[in-house]
């Protein structure tokens, strides 16, 4: 199973918005698909329509070892798509991990105990900071995926989220890598994302995907609905760019290839 993280300490940059289309998009061309909802706000189990009632296991039981990946795991309305949800109780989770053992290990030890080939693909949906539960996530993963919103303060975090990464490197994860940068909330009426944008690409060359997410009133209304944008409106301008990001990303991963073998 591929592991991406998907994570960025800023707030608001679209992180649930690209972990949930994203995650539709792989599960509507066939593969197998987990989205593990890391984040205690719980906006992609939401996004996803799974009511808190429905969340009877979560994230934080399986971080906790209180119950395996499979037992916690539950299907979503979207084909092929699994959810890990997350709950309240994560918000305590940073605190109470910090005294267990192999802190940073957690998720990585429960996905490696999960039944080979059950899943294609795991996406996580990572909190707004670079906790411990950001770490167990970056442990965990091979990939990582970061979504950048097009404004200038989202600039200021990348490098600390940069530097974050290597760290995890060099202690605890030497075979992760930075898949891409995602652009979002773009808005070409507005020259200071045309600026950021440039600036990024200037800085991180062919890691910015070609593919730039636009500000879409229908990806903002799509949570509301419990569906992804990609279900809840496909031809929007939002939901045609991720699904050129979802193929984007294939690409890069060589998905295409390893399926056919």
């Amino acid at each position: 199973m591929i592991r991406i993280a998907v994570a960025n300490q800023k707030g608001g940059v679209g992180k649930t918005t690209t972990a949930i289309n994203l995650a539709t998009a792989l599960a509507a061309i066939g593969w197998k698909v987990l989205l593990a909802d890391l984040d205690p706000q719980g906006n992609a189990s939401t996004g996803l329509g799974i009511a808190q009632s429905a969340r009877e296991r979560s994230s934080y039981d399986v971080l906790m070892g209180e119950t395996s990946l499979v037992e916690s795991v539950i299907p979503t309305k979207v084909p092929r798509l699994d959810l890990l949800p997350a709950t309240v109780d994560l918000s305590g989770a940073e605190v109470e991990l910090v005294g267990l053992e192999g802190r940073t290990h957690r998720l990585a030890r429960a996905f490696d105990a999960a039944p080979p080939g059950r899943w294609d693909i795991c996406l996580m949906d990572c909190p707004p900071s670079l906790g411990l539960l950001t770490v167990n996530a970056l442990v965990s993963a091979q990939h990582l995926v970061v979504p950048l919103q097009c404004e200038f303060f989202a600039l200021e975090g990348l490098s600390q989220l940069l530097q974050t990464v290597e760290r995890i490197r060099v202690a605890y994860n030497p075979s992760l890598s930075i898949l891409g940068v995602a652009l979002t909330m773009f808005d070409r009426r507005n020259n200071l994302s045309q600026a950021v944008a440039e600036d990024v690409r200037a800085c991180l060359g062919a890691t910015v995907f070609e593919t730039v997410v636009p500000r879409n009133v229908r990806l903002s209304e799509a949570p509301s609905h419990g569906l992804p944008a990609l279900i809840y409106d496909l031809r929007c301008p939002g939901s045609e760019a991720y699904v050129r990001l979802a193929r984007e990303m294939i690409q890069r991963l060589n998905l295409v290839d390893a399926k056919a073998a």
